[in-house]
């Protein structure tokens, strides 16, 4: 079921926008598909993949670009994570909320669509009683559009 949704994500990234891009990030086992991260504003969507029924929890983020240069990305942003069974069994479906402070890094110049993303996002329950420190580390493919011929 894990690939089926991977390979979900990455059909609805490459047709839904021309410049999206999908990461990976495998030590959370986190896929997220997200508009052009080279423009100043975007949109980050990320789905856990290490269960289908169990928790199913996702975060979206409106990023915002501090900085950009010609290797490197360094963004932020406040996500809200959400998770669309707790409704099964009347809970609500807001899980949290999340402050990402990240960078994108493009480390192979020839390849200029691949790209390493580490962030670190502290986490905390809707009810701000308890949290986390959570970091990811992933690669990223930022698809671009055709050239026009």
């Amino acid at each position: 079921m894990k690939h089926i949704l991977t390979a979900f994500l990455f059909f609805f990234a490459v047709s839904a926008f021309g410049q999206a891009s999908v990461a990976y990030y495998p030590f959370n086992n986190v896929v997220s598909v997200s508009t052009n991260a080279d423009r100043a504003f975007w949109l980050d969507a990320r789905v856990q993949t290490n269960t289908v029924f169990g928790s199913l929890s996702s975060t979206f983020c409106p990023m915002v670009n501090v900085a950009r240069k010609s290797q490197v990305n360094y963004y932020t942003s406040l996500g809200i994570r959400f998770n669309f069974l707790n409704g099964l069994d009347d809970r609500s479906a807001l899980e949290g909320y999340s402050l990402h402070v990240g960078v994108r890094i493009k480390p192979i110049p020839f390849v200029p669509n691949l790209r390493v993303a580490f962030e670190l996002a502290p986490y905390s329950r809707k009810d701000f009683k308890t949290g986390n420190l959570q970091s990811f580390l992933g690669l990223v493919y930022q698809f671009s559009k055709k050239p026009k011929e």
